[in-house]
């Protein structure tokens, strides 16, 4: 956590953990990453460099209280706006829940499939995955239609790649005389 998204998680966190508020938090968090996944201008005001931090501190505090998101989560962004420090928000976000992971004793594991997955296929990952590790393990999906199929799970520094893209991309070489 050296980086400023990190110290920035973890100033966050502190605050939450002091407050007794880090599901709230995390929740409020959440709405802030759904927020900027429907709507390209709010991730403009996030990014853009010449919108004076006053205005994107206003703006994104407007936006985030009609969102319902809690006093702590918006004077956080204001601060980050206030900071010129919006531009790591995605990264803040990221670190605050393997914050709140680490201390709920759960690890975060990516997975990327070429479709989104059943929920039996869910926890029948995560339960494996629990055996494996020893810890509850919290599920990240993201969707990759170039996969084809299979999987790409990501477990701290292990990545297990069983993705069809990759069998065949082995087979090629492997045809080719390559390995």
């Amino acid at each position: 956590m050296a980086s400023v998204a990190g110290r920035y998680a973890s100033a966050l966190f502190e605050v939450a953990t002091d407050g007794g508020k880090v599901a709230e938090v995390e929740a409020d968090l959440a709405k802030f990453e759904a927020l900027c996944g429907e709507s390209a201008d709010l991730t403009s005001l996030i990014r853009s460099p010449v919108i004076a931090a006053d205005d994107q501190a206003n703006a994104l505090a407007a936006v985030l209280t009609k969102a319902g998101v809690s006093t702590i989560t918006i004077n956080f962004f204001k601060l980050l706006a206030k900071n010129r420090r919006l531009f790591v928000a995605a990264d803040v976000v990221r670190g605050f829940r393997a914050l709140a992971a680490r201390a709920r004793g759960e690890v975060t594991a990516e997975v990327i499939g070429a479709a989104p997955l059943s929920d039996q296929h869910v926890a029948e990952l995560r339960n494996t995955l629990k055996a494996s590790v020893g810890k509850d393990v919290t599920l990240v999906q993201k969707v990759d239609p170039s996969l084809l199929g299979g999987l790409i799970v990501k477990l701290g520094s292990r990545m297990i790649d069983s993705s069809l893209k990759t069998k065949l991309a082995t087979m090629k070489l492997v045809l080719r005389g390559g390995i």
